[in-house]
């Protein structure tokens, strides 16, 4: 621009313009705003609203992988057990035996799976137990964590315990309190890769060998049924998988599709809260009776008694059910304890 032709006026108005910033004009009509504007990225500058952290830390095992061996190698290479198993599979279940050889050939032989099967004296059966060991063992179960972590349990899966029940009259709290004294609400479901748990009892072992190859044997054909990795599923050291800590043949038997979403997923609370009662009910619980009430005398044969406080208890045919999951009086007098302070904090 040419200063030099403007008026000395003019030429003041525009420099004074052009050292400010620029107006906006206003609307002829301002819109009023009856709420703050939400930024597009509310993360930034806003605090945010801290998750509910679950109860449980999925799991699921992942698709089954490729696996293709002309022969067996690795810790299992002259097992005659696991040839056996090989040949049994292909015979009778249409399994390639490249296939087997290739799965096992990746099964590896624990040590620590040997020292935990080595026999022990269980004093759990008796229903007299020694001084202090009842007290001992309730402990570790019915405690503050574990009741307040059941609340919460029941609380975030409150419609599909509800559902459960109906469909298989078993009483929800103690469907709950199964998962909480098996994997403490699905946090401790095992770090141990079931084929080299299974393997290593069923090759390695002479105890219950013939149990092992079975569950062994149900294991694979499970995971060919699922579509799981074999190399992928991990659960306790003796093969026990899950929230609910089901035996392949238990979950090959019992285990339901709860969420309707084509698979049987233990690991998912859904399917793990519908097998439990499913197991229950198969093992005829009597929905809403008794499992135990206290006696005050030892008249009665079928007694279960706390030294620690002098109690008695008679047992009913809801007590043997739960011992279908595991035979130690102590076992299930913890569930069904817990499974009542659980009641009680949850209706409260």
């Amino acid at each position: 621009m040419n200063y030099k032709s403007l008026p000395l006026l003019s030429v003041i108005l525009l420099i004074a313009s052009c050292s400010t910033d620029p107006v906006i004009p206003k609307p002829d009509s301002p819109t009023k705003i009856s709420r703050p504007i939400v930024p597009s990225n509310p993360t930034k500058g806003h605090a945010q609203r801290p998750k509910k952290k679950s109860s449980y830390t999925k799991k699921t095992p992942k698709q089954v992988g490729h696996y293709s061996s002309n022969q067996l190698y690795g810790d299992y290479a002259g097992s005659a057990g696991a040839h056996n198993l090989i040949r049994k599979l292909s015979r009778q279940h249409g399994f390639s035996e490249n296939y087997l050889r290739g799965v096992l050939s990746k099964a590896k032989h624990l040590n620590s799976v040997m020292k935990l099967e080595k026999p022990t004296l269980n004093v759990k059966k008796s229903f007299t137990p020694s001084r202090g060991s009842w007290s001992r063992y309730r402990k570790k179960f019915i405690k503050s964590s574990h009741i307040n972590n059941g609340i919460t349990f029941w609380q975030q899966n409150a419609k599909t315990l509800e559902r459960a029940s109906r469909t298989y009259k078993v009483d929800p709290e103690y469907i709950v309190a199964i998962i909480g004294v098996e994997t403490y609400f699905g946090r401790n479901v095992g770090r141990t890769r079931t084929l080299d748990a299974l393997s290593t009892l069923a090759f390695h072992t002479k105890r219950r060998s013939k149990y092992f190859t079975s569950e062994l044997e149900n294991f694979l054909i499970m995971t060919k049924e699922q579509g799981y990795d074999p190399q992928d599923v991990k659960g306790s050291w003796a093969g026990a998988m899950g929230l609910g800590q089901f035996m392949p043949s238990s979950f090959r038997k019992l285990a339901v599709d709860f969420d309707n979403d084509g698979k049987r997923d233990l690991w998912n609370p859904t399917d793990a809260i519908g097998s439990v009662a499913n197991y229950f009910s198969h093992h005829h619980w009597r929905y809403k009776k008794p499992v135990t009430t206290r006696a005050y005398s030892k008249a009665n044969a079928r007694l279960f008694r706390t030294y620690s406080e002098d109690q008695y208890w008679t047992l009913h045919p809801n007590f043997k059910v739960i011992k279908k999951y595991n035979h130690s009086n102590y076992y299930a007098m913890a569930v069904h304890q817990l499974a009542q302070e659980i009641k009680r904090g949850y209706q409260r």
